[in-house]
């Protein structure tokens, strides 16, 4: 049996929204840019599980980008393992497979 879609109005409103911020990053540069992408990213393809590293490699690559240049390395492991410290116990050893797993995908930014 086939299910009919359901239209959830937040979801609807969420994904426009995230669009908006998606392009009102493309004329950004530096970390603004990253940030911008990361709300983007959050409210934009929230309905797409495979999708869900895409806000939390923005966040590392803002994080980069903020930094001056000596310190950028240390700013994307702190970033990382501020993420990596966040998810519940339970679904932990599932994120960090994930993030390994698409490391290559995303910018090589879960990597040690």
């Amino acid at each position: 049996m086939i299910l009919p879609a359901v239209r959830d109005p937040r979801l609807t409103q969420a994904r426009a929204l995230g669009g908006h911020a998606m392009g009102a990053a493309r004329p950004l540069t530096g970390a603004a840019r990253f940030a911008a992408y990361v709300a983007g990213q959050a409210g934009a393809v929230a309905h797409v599980a495979e999708h869900d590293l895409g806000a939390a490699a923005y966040a590392i690559r803002a994080a980069q980008a903020a930094a001056a240049p000596p310190d950028a390395a240390a700013a994307r492991k702190g970033e990382l393992a501020w993420q990596r410290d966040r998810p519940p116990e339970q679904v932990r050893d599932l994120v960090l497979a994930d993030q390994l797993r698409r490391n290559d995908i995303c910018w090589h930014v879960f990597g040690e």
